[in-house]
């Protein structure tokens, strides 16, 4: 599916300010009515973090499942969003989940052997989160 064929037109190009980028090709997409917006200076980790978290979209989400349609794409990337924000684990974070606390670790021996883990499947079983049994 092209952009022309769902009446839609790219309006933004987002790049660094690699030299690889040719002044003329600002010419040619102004032509066509698309803005170039330089990222910003000194800012070499901006890139690479969204890079990271369209990686891991990629590898978690897309490459796992078959989307029928924009509207099945949109609600799986909310999920995945959802999913990532609130659950998954970030090595970065001491293994914690960016909008959540770190848990408590448990040092109670009777505690451990009593552990009781649930899942819960998100989108058809493509995402799983485990949490502890109240």
């Amino acid at each position: 599916m092209d952009l022309d064929d769902a009446d839609r037109r790219a309006r933004f190009l987002i790049r660094d300010r690699d030299g690889k980028f040719p002044a003329l090709m600002k010419e040619i997409l102004a032509e066509v009515g698309i803005k170039t917006v330089l990222a910003g200076i000194r800012m070499p980790r901006m890139n690479s973090i969204m890079e990271r978290w369209v990686q891991s979209c990629r590898r978690e989400l897309l490459d796992r499942c078959l989307l029928w349609n924009e509207h099945h794409l949109r609600h799986s990337l909310r999920e995945y969003e959802h999913f990532y924000n609130h659950h998954r684990a970030h090595q970065a974070l001491d293994q914690a989940a960016p909008l959540c606390t770190v848990p408590d670790p448990i040092t109670d021996p009777e505690q451990i052997v009593d552990l009781n883990i649930r899942r819960r499947d998100r989108l058809g079983g493509v995402l799983h989160e485990y949490s502890h049994a109240a």
